[in-house]
């Protein structure tokens, strides 16, 4: 089952990478939203499937299990929504204001 979740993670940033390289902001958006997304598997994965008992004082003895990586990855999705939530909002703004979404038309110099 690992492997699996390693070759997932393994596509999941190569279709990142290739969307955050490209000329369109909302592509590049979704690409840093896919790329947190493959993170957020890197950590599940990295941490392993655990079965013990809660880590908590007077439930007994025997293995414990970690809640670390399930806290992390709470954390990172709460702000990678927050990080792509703004970064809409300013995509929204600046084709409002400058009617492009292309990299290459907002540099400012048309001469180039």
């Amino acid at each position: 089952m690992e492997q699996v979740m390693i070759i997932l993670i393994g596509i999941l940033v190569s279709v990142a990478t290739y969307l955050i390289l490209s000329r369109n902001m909302i592509r590049i958006i979704i690409g840093t939203a896919v790329l947190s997304h493959a993170v957020n598997l890197l950590i599940m994965t990295s941490g392993g499937l655990k079965t013990g008992n809660v880590p908590l004082l007077g439930h007994g003895d025997g293995p414990y299990t970690d809640a670390l990586p399930q806290a992390l990855i709470l954390t990172a999705i709460v702000i990678s929504f927050a990080t792509t939530a703004f970064l809409l909002v300013l995509a929204y703004r600046t084709y409002k204001t400058n009617g492009s979404d292309d990299f290459n038309e907002l540099r400012g110099m048309s001469d180039e």
